[in-house]
C-alpha cells in the first residue's frame, strides 16, 4: 500500500473509529496501514445498518464480503477496501474463517431480534471485538498472539459490552436491544419495557448488571495480560478504555439509555499512553 493510501485509511479511521485510530499510533509505522485496513473493514460492516432500510440488502452486502474475501485478490479487484483487506490477509497469513465468523455474527445487527442470553452476547462480542484484537495481534506479533488468545477474548467482551452500552440511545431509537433477555428478566424488566422507556428502575438495574459483566471481563483481561510483550500491546489498547466507559455508564444509570456515555479526550489519551508504555506488569 502506498503512503497516500495509508494516510487516507488512517484519516477515514480517525473519523469512523477514533479509539482504534489512536491505538494505531502506538503501532510500528510499517504495521499501521494493515491495522487501519482491518479496523476500516470493521467500521464498514458495523455501519451497514445505518445505510439500509430493510435487512435483506444488508444480508446481500455481507454475503458479498464473504464471497469476495474467499475469492482473494481477483474477487476483490475494483473495491479499494476489499482489495486492501485481501492483501493484508495474504501478507500476514490471517485466518479467513475469522472474517467469515465475524461477518456471520454481524448479520444480527441487521435485525431487531432479542439477544437471548448473556452467553449469546459474549459469543457475539467474541466473534466481533475479540476477533479484531486477535487479528491485529497476528499483524503485530504473530508469534506472541496465540499465547494471549484468552486475554483477547475477555478484552473483546469488555470492549464490546462497553460499546453496546454507549450505543444504547441509538439502538433504542431503532427498536434494537442488545441487553440479553436473561439479564433483563433478572432485573425484573423486559425488552418491551426497555424499548418503550416505561420502566426506568428496571432499566437502571439491567444497565448496572451489564456494567458489572463488562467489569468482570475487564478484570479477567487485566489479569491475563500480565507479561504481554510491548509489540502486542497496540492490539489491546482500545479495550483498555472499557473500564472508563463503564464507569461513565454506571454514573448515568438509566439515563445511559437516552444519553451517550463518553469520556474526556484527556482521559482517553492518558489511558492509552500509560498502557502502551507500561503494559500490565
Amino acid at each position: 500500500m502506498t503512503g497516500e493510501n495509508t494516510d487516507a485509511d488512517l484519516s477515514a479511521l480517525r473519523q469512523g473509529d477514533p479509539d482504534r485510530y489512536l491505538s494505531t499510533l502506538y503501532a510500528p509505522a510499517d504495521k499501521r496501514a494493515a491495522l487501519a485496513v482491518i479496523y476500516g473493514f470493521n467500521a464498514e460492516i458495523a455501519g451497514i445498518r445505518d445505510r439500509i432500510h430493510e435487512p435483506l440488502p444488508g444480508e446481500i452486502r455481507i454475503q458479498w464480503w464473504r464471497d469476495a474475501l474467499a475469492g482473494g485478490a481477483q474477487a476483490t479487484a475494483g473495491h479499494p477496501l476489499a482489495s486492501a483487506l485481501s492483501d493484508v490477509i495474504a501478507r500476514h497469513s490471517l485466518p479467513l474463517d475469522a472474517f467469515d465468523r465475524y461477518l456471520e455474527a454481524r448479520v444480527f445487527d441487521l435485525y431487531d431480534d432479542p439477544m437471548p442470553s448473556r452467553t449469546d452476547l459474549e459469543g457475539y462480542c467474541g466473534e466481533t471485538a475479540s476477533a479484531l484484537i486477535q487479528l491485529a495481534g497476528l499483524v503485530l506479533a504473530p508469534e506472541a498472539a496465540a499465547g494471549f488468545a484468552s486475554a483477547a477474548g475477555h478484552a473483546g467482551c469488555a470492549q464490546g459490552i462497553a460499546g453496546l452500552l454507549r450505543l444504547l440511545p441509538l439502538h433504542r431509537s431503532r427498536g434494537q436491544c442488545y441487553l440479553p433477555a436473561d439479564v433483563l428478566a433478572a432485573a425484573g424488566t423486559s425488552r418491551e419495557d426497555f424499548l418503550a422507556g416505561s420502566d426506568r428502575a428496571g432499566t437502571a438495574r439491567a444497565i448496572a448488571a451489564m456494567v458489572a459483566l463488562g467489569r468482570e471481563h475487564a478484570a479477567q483481561f487485566e489479569a491475563e495480560a500480565r507479561g504481554m510483550p510491548s509489540a502486542l500491546r497496540p492490539a489491546f489498547l482500545p479495550a483498555t478504555l472499557a473500564p472508563a466507559y463503564l464507569d461513565r455508564v454506571a454514573a448515568l444509570g438509566d439515563e445511559a439509555a437516552t444519553q451517550p456515555a463518553d469520556i474526556s479526550a484527556l482521559r482517553r489519551h492518558w489511558t492509552l499512553l500509560r498502557r502502551a508504555m507500561r503494559g500490565w506488569g
